[in-house]
């Protein structure tokens, strides 16, 4: 997957090799959930100037060729790689983000859909914004 070898998963998606999307792919493996301002601060430690607008066509071609994930919190968009089925929570308080293993599920079709993919947000209170059990 691009965490272990970017240019090859590069490759594997026909998507041209090139700095930015090996910097930003290398990113994610290592800093999942990342805004693109986190990226942005990340990949020019990597590889010196790139721009905002770059980071953004960039994460677009990675997303559409369905490398990259792009969780909409509320906030600021976050990325990650789409390494393995998992659901996420999000606190309401600060907007941390945390990987959810999720259980296998079965759906039936349903108004003529097949499902394909499903994405889950849980959505509440991390220990430290808010009363749980620590």
């Amino acid at each position: 997957m691009p965490a272990e070898d970017p240019v090859a998963a590069l490759r594997s998606v026909s998507l041209r090799v090139t700095k930015q999307r090996i910097a930003v792919l290398t990113a994610l493996a290592h800093h999942p959930h990342a805004d693109v301002d986190q990226l942005g601060r990340i990949v020019r430690e990597d590889i010196g100037s790139v721009s905002t607008q770059a980071l953004y066509d960039v994460l677009a071609a990675l997303s559409d060729a369905r490398l990259v994930r792009r969780l909409e919190t509320g906030q600021r968009a976050r990325f990650e790689l789409r390494d393995h089925a998992h659901d996420h929570v999000v606190c309401r308080g600060c907007g941390a983000v945390a990987d959810v293993e999720r259980a296998p599920l079965e759906f039936p079709r349903t108004h003529g859909f097949r499902v394909e993919e499903s994405e889950v947000l849980h959505w509440g209170l991390c220990p430290s914004c808010g009363p749980g059990d620590h």
